[in-house]
């Protein structure tokens, strides 16, 4: 799995991964679970896994939703 956004903004993940999962690509939010880690405060972002395989179309589908700007660079 590769690593295609990285973001704070909780509505954001949340948004993307709905996206992602209706268009039916598998995905992985890591490190929602540290928020235990670094006491709630949001500080540490939050990163939205794809297949490799499915990397670019992924891409794509977001870049169409309009979220180019968040997506991490290749």
């Amino acid at each position: 799995m590769i690593e295609i956004l990285r973001t704070n903004d909780l509505v954001l993940i949340s948004a993307v991964e709905s996206l992602l999962r209706a268009a039916g690509f598998d995905c992985f939010v890591a490190d929602q679970h540290m928020a235990a880690v670094e006491g709630s405060l949001g500080f540490l972002p939050r990163r939205i896994l794809v297949d490799k395989d499915d990397a670019v179309r992924a891409r794509r589908l977001l870049t169409e939703a309009g979220l180019a700007d968040e997506l991490r660079d290749v």
